[in-house]
């Protein structure tokens, strides 16, 4: 221990220095890490020593940034990359280098300046490396893919401890098993990504009665299948907490939503949406021009910590029979477990057109995600679990038993990560992993092996 501090030049901490408790804690609530020692790394060096360090004792390392998502806590040498908010934004180039600590909220707030956007998701406060390792699907995605296709290179400490740069003419099967495939190759410590010209967006949320939930479903399913790749949008069956962050109209009620964001001409958005309109004349409005910098306004994800239990599942249609289902398991009824919001995200367009060759991210052609989320105030997640897997059960054929590694969780990131590649890609990342990661360094996240 003194010979690791000595080498860090960030701080190091065990139980029952100042800081440590934070450091074991993030986001999600449902479960903290229990290492025997925090890293809180200031870069590649101290990631370096961290992993030579597990090795030499013989235990497992994981990392730690936003911690919205977990697999198994960690109970060996903890990572916290939050120290890591390297950030440079080339508007010339059109690319953003992002250290391994920034959140997607932080990059954007850069890059608006100069009127551009990375590929980030719905929630500001998500990590962008983690998001990105495990494939990316933001309100852009239709437009311009995938955030995981628009990364130029990855800094990376391999299990080895050795510092890597990997690009498509630097280690291209390790840069391609990074880009979607999740971090179990090794530790990344910053990326560079290419930045799209999006500043003024037409968006927001289009809300319903609860008991049509299966009519707006039908109607959004049947409307999505023409229109323009500018276009990204869903169907939401949502509970509002009665929460600010919500418009007041809003607030604590139960409703079916349609939401997204037309990143085109700002004309031919709201003449889209006219349309939709006029064939289902909403409760309350509140879609109109906005500064994408806003864009979290759109989903208004929680932003406070709190114990989530979050699943989805990739599926062939959106139709009344699917409004139906996620109306019965989302919207209350007796004891049932309360769900946070079902939702189904219309994809297509780009993630379709994104190049497969050079990345893992598995389950492109499909037309839908479907993903739930609920929040476990004793936090045992047993019954929401449960809850949510009826729910896709429910879905009946209109499922396709395909996942997206961002939208596994707990347990279920553990031992459903093969659902989330096709056959011949989890072949080629097992043995990436294996190659890289033959005696299980990075044991408590994604394991392509299982």
């Amino acid at each position: 221990m003194r010979a690791l501090r000595a080498a860090v030049r960030g701080t190091v901490l065990t139980d029952g220095d100042e800081g440590f408790e934070q450091r074991c804690s993030g986001w999600n609530l449902l479960r903290a890490h229990r290492p025997s020692v925090v890293v809180a790394a200031t870069g590649a060096h101290d990631v370096s020593v961290a992993v030579r360090f597990a090795t030499d004792q013989g235990i497992g390392l994981g990392v730690h940034a936003t911690g919205h998502g977990m697999a198994l806590p960690v109970d060996g040498v903890l990572i916290d990359t939050r120290e890591m908010t390297g950030l440079m934004v080339d508007p010339d180039r059109r690319t953003a280098t992002i250290g391994a600590g920034c959140t997607w909220g932080e990059v954007l707030a850069v890059t608006q300046r100069e009127g551009l956007a990375p590929l980030l998701g719905s929630s500001p406060t998500v990590g962008a490396v983690g998001y990105t390792l495990g494939g990316g699907l933001g309100w852009l995605a239709r437009k311009h893919g995938a955030a995981c296709d628009t990364v130029r290179w990855f800094e990376v400490v391999t299990p080895d401890a050795a510092v890597r740069r990997v690009g498509p003419d630097e280690d291209p099967d390790l840069f391609r098993g990074l880009r979607g495939g999740g971090g179990a190759f090794g530790v990344v410590t910053a990326m560079e990504v290419d930045l799209v010209p999006v500043d003024t967006v037409y968006a927001g949320n289009l809300y319903y009665p609860p008991d049509r939930a299966a009519d707006i479903a039908a109607a959004f399913g049947e409307w999505v299948s023409g229109v323009p790749d500018e276009l990204t949008s869903s169907f939401v069956c949502q509970n509002a907490p009665p929460a600010p962050v919500f418009p007041e109209q809003i607030r604590g009620r139960s409703l079916v939503v349609v939401r997204g964001c037309w990143s085109g001409d700002l004309e031919q958005g709201e003449a889209l949406l006219d349309e939709w309109r006029s064939q289902t004349s909403p409760l309350f409005d509140h879609w109109g021009a906005m500064s994408f910098a806003d864009c979290a306004s759109i989903s208004a994800d929680r932003i406070d910590p709190a114990p989530a239990v979050v699943t989805g599942e990739w599926i062939y249609r959106c139709d009344a029979g699917v409004g139906r289902a996620l109306a019965e398991a989302t919207f209350p009824v007796d004891d049932a477990p309360l769900l946070v919001f079902s939702e189904v995200r219309h994809l297509g367009g780009a993630v379709v057109r994104g190049d497969r060759s050079a990345t893992s991210f598995g389950h492109r052609d499909h037309p839908f995600f479907m993903n739930t989320v609920g929040v476990s105030i004793d936090r045992d997640p047993t019954p929401i679990a449960d809850h949510q897997r009826q729910m896709l059960r429910s879905l009946g054929n209109a499922a396709t038993g395909a996942a997206y590694l961002n939208y596994l969780d707990q347990d279920e990131r553990r031992h459903r990560t093969g659902d989330a590649f096709e056959a011949g890609v989890r072949t080629r990342l097992a043995a990436l992993q294996h190659r890289h990661d033959a005696g299980g360094l990075l044991r408590y996240g994604a394991d392509h092996r299982l």
